[in-house]
């Protein structure tokens, strides 16, 4: 048995209240069925600015009567002070998701970007500590790295941010660890590597790669990719970013004030990416054989990303579960189902 395991064995023994912001959202609502399955007691806070009401209906498809029972949802914004300080209350662990994703995003609009990245990041941390809850944990991301050329990506080594979004997630990290020197309150940040999975939403100008190619193929739409299809990138499946968010809730007081890489350690260029998706759809039946499309570099973008995951690993004993081609087969039904029902 695994360290995950036994977490997992010891929640369902002993069940916590959970704070998810961004409960509506990709990650949010997966985060959201592995602990209602692990029968914990959960808060959801969302304003459904990018998140969706379908998901968490699906959740409550996929869970007991009893276990959708332990949900509670406050729909609100978490650039609001009092509705952060209202989520918190009573919490043990908070799992902060929330946030305006996606890179070309930041570059068209990082006003609200800002309002929402940094603003809202603060008022959770604050209310979070106020209420004294036992751990902080935050999405970080990967585009904190910038320009740095090293790979793979180790967490003390990151370079010039390239769009205003890497700005707001490296402002995430200042002001956590700004309140464990001067609060003592300590959290754990997870720089998310390009993760994907069941949920994550194929439609918008800013829709991830692999749900927007899956969307395209299964509508027979070109695909097209930036660049000449080299770039590469760790995607990491939703599951092992799950067991992520759990071990750092729950990991001891050393192992906090720290930011940790979530992703396979792994990378995959575009390319290779496109036939992987074009082989698992083919397997489920739909013949997809149209080569894709080259178009110019997108601003902001890195040319390679890999994490190294050994501090996970050793810290907060970090296992992934599910390797790309595992993942991308066991995503492609729910996306046949969500395009062609």
């Amino acid at each position: 048995m695994n360290k995950y395991e036994q977490i997992q064995r010891t929640l369902i023994e002993s069940p916590k209240t959970w704070l998810v912001t961004g409960v509506a959202g990709f990650i949010g609502s997966n985060l959201l069925e592995t602990l209602l399955k692990l029968n914990q007691v959960v808060v959801g806070l969302d304003n459904f600015a990018t998140g969706h009401q379908r998901n968490l209906d699906e959740v409550k498809i996929l869970v007991s009567d009893k276990q959708w029972s332990h949900f509670t949802f406050i729909e609100g914004d978490i650039r609001d002070t009092k509705i952060c300080q209202q989520a918190v209350t009573g919490v043990d662990y908070v799992l902060h998701q929330a946030a305006l994703g996606s890179v070309p995003r930041s570059i068209v609009d990082p006003i609200t970007s800002n309002a929402a990245n940094i603003t809202g990041f603060l008022n959770m941390l604050d209310a979070s500590k106020e209420a004294q809850v036992k751990s902080f944990t935050y999405a970080a991301s990967s585009s904190t790295y910038g320009d740095h050329p090293e790979l793979p990506k180790v967490e003390e080594n990151i370079g010039n941010p390239l769009s205003p979004y890497a700005v707001t997630k490296y402002v995430n990290e200042l002001y956590a660890g700004v309140y464990a020197r001067t609060y003592g309150f300590k959290t754990i940040g997870l720089r998310y590597f390009n993760v994907f999975g069941p949920r994550q939403d194929p439609n918008g100008a800013y829709a991830a790669v692999i749900p927007k190619w899956a969307a395209s193929m299964l509508r027979n739409e070109k695909v097209f990719i930036n660049g000449d299809g080299e770039t590469s990138r760790d995607f990491c499946f939703i599951a092992n970013t799950v067991q992520m968010n759990i071990l750092a809730a729950t990991a001891d007081s050393e192992a906090k004030d720290q930011v940790y890489n979530v992703a396979l350690g792994d990378r995959t260029t575009l390319n290779k990416l496109y036939f992987s998706i074009q082989s698992a759809l083919n397997g489920l039946g739909f013949l997809h054989s149209e080569k894709p499309i080259y178009r110019d570099f997108r601003v902001g973008d890195v040319r390679h990303s890999q994490a190294d995951i050994s501090k996970a690993k050793s810290k907060l004993g970090y296992s992934p579960q599910y390797k790309i081609d595992q993942g991308i087969e066991s995503v492609m039904p729910w996306y046949k189902k969500l395009i062609c029902s």
